[in-house]
């Protein structure tokens, strides 16, 4: 076996140790566990939300004879102030928030990441530019930003996606910066420059992943306050129109009737609640997991 194999196979051993170390401090973590455990039932939700409910009977079609009753065996959640299943509308409304909050964090990530890896690899000037125009950004609060942006390109959940990403594109700017200014004066990197590799690839290939911990954090907790704001814009009219069965619409629609049909509005409202959550509680232990100074 030639050395370059043997230095392929003891990185890939030296990672999979790494993975398991990581596993290992997770599992300890119970609340992490638990926001895990929720999370990847809504996934599942969301993927085989066909399956669960049918969209068309269920979800669209209106039955104004059966509408705001409670929950029964017929109707887990009840229905809602148009005879809608709101167990139906909540299982497809899960489908609609994490795609939502996902792509997102993938237009705040590919916008801010690259800025902010920019700003911190070159410094100097292009680093003053850069940064100020996201204090810029961090001055206006994120939900006031996201209302602006969909205001002037129109109500769709495409403007919807791009809206609350470029709303959270400062934050993930300045944490890429602060990831790349600790790894750049690294002795890999001063290697990498010193055989003549391009900036690009240094940046690629070096620099960003050895930066992705805190990345990975943060885009855990954002998925949680892009679903946050998701509902927050649907909820003032600005975000998913109806019929499409939004968390946050589903409250607007239902806060007319919260008196007598409280179940149209508490239940959306223990979903958007669970949600987060459970996002929050395991983005607080991907934090502790990928922390080398907490290793036991």
């Amino acid at each position: 076996m030639t050395e370059a194999a043997k230095g392929t196979r003891e990185g890939k051993q030296r990672k999979r140790s790494q993975m398991k170390e990581i596993w290992r401090r997770m599992r300890r973590n119970k609340l992490a566990m638990a926001g895990l455990s929720i999370v990847v039932v809504l996934i599942l939700v969301a993927i085989f939300a066909d399956q669960i409910a049918d969209y068309d009977t269920q979800v669209i079609r209106q039955d104004v004879m059966n509408r705001y009753q409670g929950p029964s065996a017929e109707h887990w959640c009840g229905t809602d102030e148009l005879g809608r299943d709101i167990f139906a509308r909540l299982v497809h409304g899960a489908r609609i928030s994490l795609l939502v909050g996902v792509a997102a964090v993938c237009v705040a990530l590919a916008t801010g990441g690259v800025l902010g890896a920019i700003a911190g690899y070159f410094g100097g000037a292009i680093d003053n530019i850069i940064m100020r125009i996201m204090d810029v950004f961090l001055s206006i609060p994120i939900l006031l930003l996201a209302i602006m942006i969909v205001s002037a390109l129109g109500s769709s959940m495409i403007n919807l996606m791009l809206a609350i990403g470029l709303a959270s594109m400062p934050t993930f700017a300045r944490v890429v910066r602060a990831s790349v200014l600790s790894v750049k004066d690294q002795e890999f990197v001063e290697a990498a420059r010193a055989i003549g590799a391009p900036n690009a690839h240094i940046i690629i290939r070096h620099i960003v992943p050895n930066s992705l911990s805190p990345i990975i954090v943060q885009a855990t907790l954002r998925v949680a306050t892009a679903i946050l704001s998701t509902a927050s814009l649907s909820f003032i009219g600005l975000g998913i129109k109806p019929p499409s069965p939004e968390w946050g619409a589903m409250l607007a629609s239902g806060r007319g009737a919260m008196r007598d049909a409280p179940h149209v509005v508490v239940i959306p409202g223990l979903v958007i609640m669970i949600t987060i959550l459970a996002l929050n509680l395991l983005g607080d232990g991907l934090r502790d997991a990928l922390d080398p100074k907490l290793k036991r």
